[in-house]
C-alpha cells in the first residue's frame, strides 16, 4: 500500500563526494517511533568542494538524478526537500541575549522565548554572513542561572546564551540556486522547493545519537568527503560547533601522491583496501593497480596504504581533539566520541581517535529504522546526514524553541521563509506542502512580522568575500 504523500519526508544531502536523497515516513508503535525508508537515490557529486557548491550545473544534475531515483523507488512525487548545508565557511559563536518582560508578575511563557530567539536573528552580522541556526544553551531568570527550561518561572529579566551558527551568504546562495534549478519530479517544469535548511552535523546527530548520549555529553564527528564537522552536546544542548577542512578526500589525495597513482585508483585503494592499522597487513601483501596505457600494472604495498591513511587520520583526530578542548567540555563527555560520515567506515579509525582524544569512541550508524531492503541501503555512516534530514521532519533540533522559530532557516531565493516539515508531495501540484500551510496559520502575527524583518534585512545579499572569523 502506497502511503499518503503528506506523511513522507525527503532529505537531500549535498555532499562533496555524493548527493543523496532519502524518502521516509514515521511509524509509531506505542511510544516507540521508527523510520520507514521508502526510497533512496544517490549520484556522484562533482560540483561541490569542501562542502560548498562551486559548480551549480554539475550539482543540479546530481540532485536531479538522486531525487528521481528516490522518487521512483518510493513511487511518489517529490517537490519539497529538507536540505543539508556544510562547508568550511560555516562558523558558530556564543552570544548572550536578554529581554525585560512587560508582565513581571506572571510566569514566563513560550512567547517570551520566542521573543528572545527572534532578537538573536536580528543580530548584527559581519558583511557577507547570514544566520543558519539560533540554538539556546542555558537560560537565566532574574538572578537564577543555568536554567534548562524557564517556562513557568516568575521573573522580570529573561536571559540566555545562544549558539548562533552563520554561513557565508554567497555559499548559501549557491545551494539555494541549485535547489531552485533542480526539477520537481511531480512536474518537470516546476523547481524543487527546500523546506528546512540544516547544518549537516546537526542532521547527522538526529540519526545516530541517542538522547542518553546527548545528556551525558558527546562529540559527534562527521567525517565526510570534503570537511570534518564537529557538534558537541551536553545535557541535551548543543554546546560547540566547528568545521575542519580535511576529510576523506584528503586521504585520497595523500594516496595519490604517496603511492603515485591516478585519483580514481587512489579512491579505490581507500574504499576497497583502506585501513588505519598497518598491522592488518603483512610486509609482502600487495595489490596490482592499473598503470598508464602501455605500461605494466603497478604493485602497491597495502601496508604503505595503511601508513598513509593512518598519518592523515591522526592529523584529523588531533584537530578534533583541539576543538574538543577549545569547547571547554573535554572532561564532561561521558558519551565520548561518535564517528559518522563515509570516512568513519575505514577499518581501525576508532583506535586512532581513542588514542588521540583519550575518550571512548564508537561508529555512528543510522538506527531506529524499520527493517526492509531500503533501510539496509542507508544503514551506513555515509547516509547519516540524509537520514537525519528525514528525521528533521518529525523532530526539532531543540524542543525548547517555539514552533515558529524551530522551522526558520535563511531566506530562500524567492525572499520567503519556508515553514513546516518537508514532504514528498501532497496532491496540490507541488505549490506548497500541506503541513506548511497549517504552520503558517498557527504562526500568527509574530511569524509574519519576523518574515518581513528577515526579508528586509538579513536576506540581503552582502559582499561575498567577507566571513566571520572566530
Amino acid at each position: 500500500m502506497i502511503p499518503k504523500q503528506e506523511e513522507i519526508i525527503v532529505g537531500l544531502d549535498i555532499g562533496s563526494t555524493k548527493v543523496c536523497a532519502v524518502a521516509g515516513r514515521l511509524i509509531r508503535n506505542n511510544d516507540h517511533a521508527r523510520l520507514d525508508v521508502l526510497g533512496v537515490g544517490k549520484a556522484v557529486s562533482k560540483g561541490v568542494t569542501k562542502g560548498s557548491v562551486v559548480n551549480i550545473g554539475q550539482t543540479v544534475e546530481a540532485i536531479n538524478r538522486a531525487v528521481e531515483e528516490a522518487a521512483g523507488q518510493a513511487n511518489i512525487d517529490i517537490h519539497v526537500v529538507n536540505v543539508s548545508f556544510s562547508g568550511q565557511n560555516v562558523t558558530a559563536r556564543r552570544q548572550h541575549g536578554s529581554i525585560t518582560r512587560t508582565s513581571p508578575g506572571d510566569e514566563v511563557v513560550a512567547d517570551d522565548i520566542d521573543h528572545l530567539v527572534g532578537d538573536m536573528y536580528r543580530s548584527v552580522l559581519p558583511a557577507g554572513a547570514e544566520i543558519v541556526h539560533v540554538l539556546p544553551m542555558d537560560f537565566t531568570v532574574d538572578s537564577e542561572s543555568n536554567i534548562d527550561y524557564p517556562v513557568g518561572r516568575i521573573g522580570v529579566k529573561l536571559e540566555a546564551d545562544f549558539q548562533v551558527i552563520t554561513a557565508q551568504t554567497s555559499s548559501a546562495s549557491y545551494t539555494r540556486k541549485c535547489i531552485q534549478r533542480s526539477r520537481s519530479v511531480s512536474s518537470q517544469k516546476e523547481p524543487l522547493e527546500n523546506d528546512k535548511f540544516l547544518l549537516a552535523p546537526l542532521a547527522s546527530a538526529l540519526a545516530v545519537l541517542t538522547d542518553e548520549e546527548k545528556h551525558a555529553g558527546v562529540a559527534l564527528v562527521d567525517i565526510g568527503g570534503g570537511t570534518t564537522e564537529i557538534a558537541i552536546y551536553h545535557k541535551n544542548v548543543l554546546r560547540h560547533v566547528a568545521v575542519v577542512p580535511y576529510a576523506g578526500n584528503s586521504l585520497t589525495a595523500d594516496l595519490e601522491i604517496g603511492c603515485r597513482v591516478l585519483p580514481t585508483q587512489a579512491e579505490l585503494l581507500k574504499t576497497k583496501f583502506g585501513s588505519a592499522d598497518p598491522s592488518d597487513f603483512r610486509l609482502n601483501e600487495v595489490v596490482a593497480v592499473p598503470n598508464l596505457s602501455g605500461r605494466p600494472p603497478k604493485d602497491i604495498l597495502l601496508k604503505n596504504v595503511a601508513l598513509v591513511i593512518e598519518a592523515r587520520l591522526k592529523e584529523i583526530a588531533a584537530m578534533v581533539q583541539a576543538e574538543i578542548i577549545r569547547s571547554g567540555y573535554r572532561d564532561k563527555l561521558v558519551g565520548g566520541v561518535v564517528l559518522t560520515g563515509g570516512t568513519a567506515s575505514i577499518s581501525g579509525i576508532e583506535r586512532i581517535f581513542e588514542r588521540v582524544t583519550g575518550l571512548d569512541v564508537r561508529i555512528g550508524f543510522p538506527d531506529q529504522l524499520e527493517h526492509n531492503v531500503k533501510a539496509d541501503l542507508v544503514s551506513d555512516p555515509a547516509f547519516a546526514t540524509a537520514v537525519g534530514l528525514v528525521w528533521a521532519g518529525f523532530k526539532r533540533l531543540d524542543d525548547r524553541i517555539p514552533l515558529q522559530h524551530a522551522v526558520l532557516h535563511p531566506v530562500s531565493g524567492n525572499g520567503h521563509l519556508g515553514s513546516g516539515p518537508g514532504y514528498g508531495g501532497n496532491g496540490n501540484n507541488g505549490k506548497e506542502p500541506v503541513k506548511g500551510k497549517e504552520k503558517e496559520k498557527s504562526g500568527g502575527r509574530i511569524l509574519k512580522w519576523f518574515q518581513n524583518f528577515l526579508n528586509d534585512d538579513i536576506g540581503k545579499e552582502l559582499g561575498p568575500d567577507d566571513r566571520y572569523n572566530q
